[in-house]
C-alpha cells in the first residue's frame, strides 16, 4: 500500500540527547497508533528517523539523505538550534515543509517558507522571565549563558528585550558546552553587589552544572533557567540545588495541576499518559514539541488531502486554533 514519508534528524543520543529522545519516542508512539487506526487519508505514515547525535554537520548529511534518497513528504525534527539552522536551507531549496523542534527566534524570523516550529521561542522566554522579575521588583540582572546556538541566541534575545522590560543587564557570563565546572563565572557574579537575579540560557549539562555550582558558592539571589532544561532530567542533574530554581516551561509539565476548566488540560493530560504508559519514563516539554509538529502536520496532510510537499506546506501555513502541549497555534504567513 501507499505510505506517505515522514523525515526526522533527531539528537537521540550525545549532549542533546535528554530533547531529542523523548522527541524519537513520542513519534514512534504517535505514528504506530495512527496507523493502527489506518493512517491519515488512507494512508499509512512511515517514519524515516536518523541521529545527529547532536551535531550540526550530521544533521546537514541526514537532511540530505531525507531528501535525496527517502524522498520524504515532510520533516519534523532539529533538536537543536545549531543543527536546525544548518538544514534551513537544505529544506528550503528542497521545498519539503520541515517542522522544528528548536528554541530560538532565528528558526522563524525572518520567516522562510518551508519552515515552521512548535516550541515558545527564546524571546518569549526571556519576556515571560522578565515579567515575573518585575513583579519580584527585582530589576539588575546578570545572565551566565552557553556558548552554543540556542545560549547564544536566548543571550541576544534577552538583551534585545530587556530595556523595554525594565530590566538591566550588570554583568554577563558564559561557559562552553563541555565545561563541567562554572565556579569561576559565578564567583565573578557572586562578587556583584548590584546583582539581584542571575539568568542562565542553555540546555544539555550546563545548567545543572550552574545550578549546582550556584548552591555550593551560596549565592542566595534567585536563579531562573531557560524553557530548555523543562524536563525532570534537569532535576534528576542538579539534585537539591535545582530547589528554588524558577523556569519558564509549557504547561505540560504541570499537566495534572491544571484546572479541569482549562482548555489545554484534556490535551496534555492525554499526552502525558500515552506517553508515560509507552515509555516508562516522565514526560518532557520536549517530546511534546515533537506530539504538537507530528499532529500539526498529519491535520494538514488531511486538510491538504494530499502528500504534495507544496500542499502540505500551504495547509500547514493555515493552522489555527490548534490546541498543543504549547498553548494554541495559530501559524499566518507572517508567523511560522
Amino acid at each position: 500500500s501507499a505510505q506517505t514519508k515522514i523525515g526526522a534528524v533527531l539528537s537521540v543520543t550525545g549532549p542533546a540527547s535528554f530533547l531529542g529522545d523523548p522527541e524519537k519516542r513520542t513519534l514512534e508512539v504517535y505514528i504506530d497508533e495512527i496507523n493502527a487506526k489506518g493512517g491519515v487519508n488512507g494512508q499509512k505514515l512511515q517514519l524515516v528517523v536518523y541521529d545527529d547525535g547532536g551535531d550540526a554537520n550530521n544533521a546537514r548529511t541526514f537532511a540530505t539523505r531525507l531528501i535525496e534518497e527517502d524522498k520524504v513528504a515532510a520533516m519534523v525534527g532539529g533538536t537543536t538550534t545549531g543543527a536546525t539552522l544548518a538544514m534551513i536551507p537544505l529544506f528550503e531549496e528542497a521545498g519539503i515543509p520541515f517542522l522544528s523542534l528548536a528554541g530560538a527566534i532565528q528558526i522563524v524570523e525572518p520567516v522562510r517558507k518551508w519552515v515552521f516550529k512548535t516550541p515558545h521561542t527564546d524571546k518569549m522566554a526571556c519576556e515571560k522571565i522578565f515579567a515575573d522579575l518585575k513583579r519580584r521588583n527585582l530589576t539588575t540582572i546578570a545572565l551566565i549563558s552557553g556558548t552554543d546556538a540556542f545560549g547564544k541566541s536566548m543571550r541576544d534575545q534577552c538583551v534585545a528585550v530587556a530595556p523595554k522590560a525594565g530590566i538591566t543587564i550588570a554583568h554577563e557570563e558564559t561557559y562552553g558546552p563541555r565545561d563541567s565546572d562554572m565556579t569561576p563565572q559565578l564567583t565573578n557574579i557572586r562578587n556583584k553587589a548590584e546583582v539581584q537575579a542571575v539568568i542562565n540560557p542553555g540546555f544539555g549539562q550546563g545548567p545543572a552544572i550552574v545550578t549546582r555550582n550556584y548552591r555550593q558558592l551560596g549565592i542566595t539571589v534567585p536563579l531562573y533557567q531557560s524553557h530548555g532544561v523543562a524536563s525532570k532530567q534537569f532535576i534528576e542533574l542538579a539534585g537539591e540545588a535545582a530547589n528554588g530554581v524558577r523556569l519558564v516551561a509549557a504547561a505540560l509539565l504541570v499537566a495534572d495541576k491544571l484546572p479541569d476548566n482549562d482548555p489545554q488540560k484534556s490535551v496534555v493530560v492525554g499526552y502525558k499518559r500515552a506517553y508515560e504508559a509507552a515509555t516508562n519514563s516522565p514526560v518532557s516539554t520536549f517530546g511534546g514539541h515533537a506530539y504538537d509538529a507530528l499532529n500539526i502536520l498529519v491535520d494538514a496532510i488531511k486538510r491538504a488531502n494530499s502528500t504534495d510537499p507544496k500542499k502540505i506546506r500551504d495547509a500547514i501555513e493555515k493552522t489555527t486554533g490548534f490546541m498543543g502541549t504549547a498553548g494554541v497555534v495559530n501559524m499566518t504567513p507572517a508567523d511560522h
